[in-house]
């Protein structure tokens, strides 16, 4: 091989090393929240702004947000969202999520129905929150304390 043949594998080698290294391109990072953990960032932010592929954050998160206390000044940790088909008729959900020390709920494989869920929060007193209306996302955060109340939990 010649030296030019050796520099342009070369050059493909390193860019393809570099290309590589892009967050998020190359898979996702499988990962849900659990109680106590501390991992989660931007309580209140839009997850997926960040939390996509391509995006900043490790993990594609298909269902994420934040729960506050009922005053809506402080995080509601450990609690549990559990995800309905049918609102107040179901009793078995479709999915269980931890909410974790900060108050965040996320995860990359959770994958909801199409048809949409009732959202149900459950929070360490043991009270439940329950969304009243049809959910079909699971970037909660997108609506939730923009164009409508924050989630929270007492």
């Amino acid at each position: 091989m010649t030296k030019s043949g050796i520099f342009t594998l070369f050059i493909a080698f390193v860019i393809m090393a570099v290309a590589g290294c892009k967050k998020n391109d190359g898979g996702n990072k499988t990962a849900s929240s659990s109680h106590n953990s501390t991992a989660s960032k931007k309580m209140g932010g839009v997850c997926q702004n960040c939390h996509v592929s391509g995006g900043s954050g490790p993990g594609w998160w298909t269902v994420a947000g934040t729960v506050y206390t009922e005053d809506l000044k402080a995080f509601a940790p450990n609690g549990t969202i559990q995800f309905f088909s049918a609102n107040l008729t179901d009793t078995i959900p479709v999915a269980t999520l931890e909410i974790d020390q900060n108050g965040n709920f996320y995860s990359s494989s959770l994958v909801l129905p199409v048809s949409g869920v009732y959202p149900q929060i459950t929070g360490t007193s043991g009270n439940i929150v329950m969304m009243p209306q049809l959910c079909t996302s699971g970037n909660c955060n997108y609506c939730h304390g923009i164009s409508c109340a924050k989630i929270w939990v007492n």
